[in-house]
């Protein structure tokens, strides 16, 4: 009987996005529920979910087969244990391009034009000239990590006339919006060429803490650093050093660890920092949230006709 599937979505879905989930589920059991409505037994009992639902109850899980993540991010789901073999896990890449790139071009002009010593100045009535700044134009932009959120903020620097350097785990065609592309094993060989180094990394062991000392001390005096990746890639106390002491011109985080960060947490007050709260994805704007429902209609036609998944998980990579 179509009734018996239980597919759980607990995504904060409004009333068109869910119709396409409730035509895409062809009679099947749909249970919408959000935010303190849903117990852990009915998150148990589904046997899929569409939503990041706390990893402690998908390992308790008997009956999941399938959870769709509401994120591109799936590091939580990857650690051994939490996720049985046979169970599908795929994610959202692809719905926070958009979001987090404009998101990091902001962060690039508010750091390259002084927009953060101006809007100092107005707070205290001064009206002051805060120096030269710097172009996107022939300016060299590092990307490390080149999924979809890389490409799509390096498309976006490459098109206002910067040298757009990527840097990815493994080898490949040049993507059309790099000039140069190497492998995580050149990092050090680029990192000293950029003008702005954006850093865009998943959360895995390979990842963690992979930009620290070595490689702030590495960068051009004058360099801006963004991180929109996971907290953990970046060693928040060397940032927070290579600022104060003048190694960096500034940098732009919307993650760190932890989250939330502390509120004695020494980067508050660090010099020429700028801090976002993780807001960088986000359903912030209404686009992220109808391409997130699009993925999740035609994941669950797949899955109900039995038919390969898109957007799948190597949870040995995890992404």
């Amino acid at each position: 009987m179509p009734n018996r599937k239980k597919i759980l979505i607990t995504i904060p879905f409004h009333e068109a996005q869910l119709e396409k989930i409730v035509q895409a589920a062809q009679g099947y059991e749909v249970s919408f529920m959000q935010g303190n409505g849903i117990t852990e037994e009915e998150m148990l009992q589904a046997e899929a979910i569409m939503g990041n639902i706390p990893a402690s109850i998908v390992q308790k899980s008997e009956h999941l087969k399938w959870l769709q993540l509401n994120s591109a991010g799936a590091d939580a789901y990857c650690v051994p244990g939490v996720m049985k073999q046979d169970q599908i896990l795929t994610n959202a890449s692809g719905a926070y391009d958009i979001s987090v790139s404009e998101n990091m071009v902001a962060y690039s002009f508010l750091m390259m034009k002084n927009l953060l010593a101006y809007r100092e100045n107005q707070q205290h009535h001064i009206w002051k000239d805060a120096g030269k700044a710097v172009a996107a134009y022939k300016s060299t932009v590092l990307v490390i990590g080149l999924g979809k959120i890389g490409l799509s903020y390096a498309k976006r620097m490459k098109a206002m006339g910067s040298y757009v350097i990527g840097v990815k785990k493994h080898e490949g065609t040049v993507p059309e919006e790099i000039d140069e592309l190497y492998t995580m094993d050149h990092l050090m060989d680029c990192i000293g060429r950029a003008d702005l180094v954006a850093c865009v990394l998943p959360g895995t062991a390979d990842t963690k803490g992979m930009i620290g000392h070595q490689q702030f001390a590495a960068m051009k005096k004058t360099a801006f650093f963004i991180n929109v990746g996971r907290g953990d890639t970046v060693d928040l106390e060397a940032l927070c050093d290579a600022l104060e002491t003048g190694e960096l011109a500034g940098a732009a985080i919307d993650v760190a660890v932890p989250e939330p960060l502390p509120a004695d947490h020494r980067a508050w007050n660090t010099t020429n920092l700028f801090i976002t709260p993780h807001i960088a994805g986000g359903y912030h704007i209404p686009v992220t949230l109808d391409i997130i429902s699009d993925i999740c209609a035609e994941n669950l036609k797949r899955y109900l006709r039995g038919e390969p998944l898109t957007h799948v998980v190597n949870r040995d990579f995890g992404y």
